[in-house]
């Protein structure tokens, strides 16, 4: 006779409280007592998702693609950033979309994930992005179908069938309301107060969580616990920037620094950003997010950088601006690689939310001194995907192998059977392979 021995909880269970409403990470406990093998089979296979992010000011090449192609690679600059992750992740070399010659030496962003040609030229219109489009044939059960961010602005990465570009987010503390803060309009205003004092919405689930905390098995309580601390930390540094919003600045006899405002504290906004990411995902909130990260016509605050950062990507080889240059881009693979060891930390179903997520990252320049939109710099991390190599898809220049190749293979591994998306040729890239 089989004796169930743990609490059977609803995939989409809640920790409730005053104005606030927490979901929960995939337990153990929400397979089924008498689960067949059928059942538990779907209940440990976590759905996969994507997750991709572009940096519009692209990285110095020479910084980040080794001399060699395979997988016996040396590490470069910023690779090195990500050796202990070096497994997780496929670094592209040789790969663009076709004819992103537009407006400006900056437009291809805008069809970065739809590959649209011309972009912002007299009668462009954009298409469908990668990710609303793979939105539009899962049709996801989540609260959110994507999470659209962008670090300092309202426009986002991703584009409708009609090709508008939707909102983005980029405040920490809406995001964090949104995903995590429910009831009445003067509830949620209450609750953000709270947070603004101090006082964590884990307080107003605080009963629910210590009783559901006894029930779960020990496994489980390892990893609800682990949620709850990075629910926790998040709150925690999401008070101390409302904090030093509120304080007065200091009275200083010299003139400020030129371009030097608060929003220059880059990686600050990236890190809570990447926090949010892993508990959107982690509390299967939405399965797409996209996320403009990186660059700004200002000076970040990251020590040892003097100049506007968009003036050094423009180095025209000039050493002490690549210098400069190369400290931002290698916080910025630092954070990225925080990013990666959150999603591996993270365990669902007996996989990390690493292998269950296909992380897109990487620009639509892949020369921004010149603005050539050749050659873009393109790395997957997670996904199911066989790892640790540098591939070189194409050659140089107007020999480059389609990006949108990629597009197709990403849509496949999403279990979405595209065989064609945008200005793909082909339905892989060669060389590229699931695990």
């Amino acid at each position: 006779m089989n004796v169930p021995t743990h609490k059977h909880l609803s995939r989409r269970a809640l920790l409730r409280g005053s104005g606030a409403v927490l979901a929960l990470p995939w337990l153990e406990a929400m397979l089924p007592a008498f689960a067949n093998r059928a059942q538990a089979a779907v209940a440990t296979a976590p759905p996969r998702r994507f997750l991709a992010m572009n940096y519009g000011l692209g990285f110095h090449g020479p910084n980040l693609f080794p001399a060699e192609a395979g997988r016996d690679y040396r590490p470069t600059p910023y690779l090195e950033r990500l050796q202990e992750h070096r497994a997780d992740f496929t670094l592209f070399s040789g790969l663009s979309h076709e004819e992103q010659n537009g407006a400006n030496g900056h437009t291809s962003e805008l069809t970065w994930l739809t590959t649209a040609k011309h972009p912002g030229l007299p009668g462009f219109r954009n298409s469908i992005s990668l990710d609303q489009a793979l939105i539009e044939r899962l049709n996801p059960d989540t609260r959110f179908p994507a999470l659209l961010l962008n670090v300092g602005g309202s426009d986002s990465m991703s584009w409708s069938a009609n090709g508008v570009n939707l909102p983005a987010e980029s405040s920490p503390s809406r995001v964090f309301a949104q995903l995590f803060v429910n009831g009445s309009p003067a509830e949620v205003q209450n609750q953000l107060r709270e947070l603004k004092r101090g006082r964590s919405i884990l307080d107003t689930v605080n009963a629910q969580a210590r009783h559901l905390q006894r029930e779960l098995g020990r496994r489980d309580q390892e990893k609800f616990d682990q949620y709850l601390t990075s629910i926790r930390e998040l709150e925690t540094r999401i008070q101390a920037n409302e904090a030093w919003a509120q304080r007065p600045k200091p009275h200083v006899d010299a003139a400020p620094p030129s371009d030097v405002q608060d929003r220059a504290d880059i990686i600050a906004r990236t890190r809570l950003m990447h926090d949010l990411m892993v508990l959107a995902l982690q509390t299967d909130s939405t399965r797409f997010i996209t996320y403009k990260a990186g660059g700004m016509n200002a000076v970040p605050k990251i020590e040892g950088v003097k100049q506007d950062w968009h003036n050094l990507s423009h180095h025209g080889q000039d050493e002490m601006k690549i210098e400069e240059l190369t400290l931002i881009e290698k916080a910025e693979f630092a954070e990225l690689a925080r990013l990666f060891g959150l999603l591996k930390a993270a365990k669902e179903g007996g996989h990390s939310l690493l292998d269950q997520t296909v992380v897109l990252a990487g620009s639509n320049l892949g020369n921004a001194s010149s603005h050539s939109w050749r050659d873009v710099p393109v790395i997957v991390a997670g996904g199911g995907f066989r790892h640790g190599q540098h591939l070189v898809a194409g050659g140089k220049g107007n020999d480059n192998a389609r990006f949108a190749n990629l597009f197709v293979q990403i849509a496949q591994r999403l279990d979405v059977g595209l065989e064609q998306f945008g200005s793909s040729t082909a339905p892989a890239v060669q060389g590229f392979e699931m695990l």
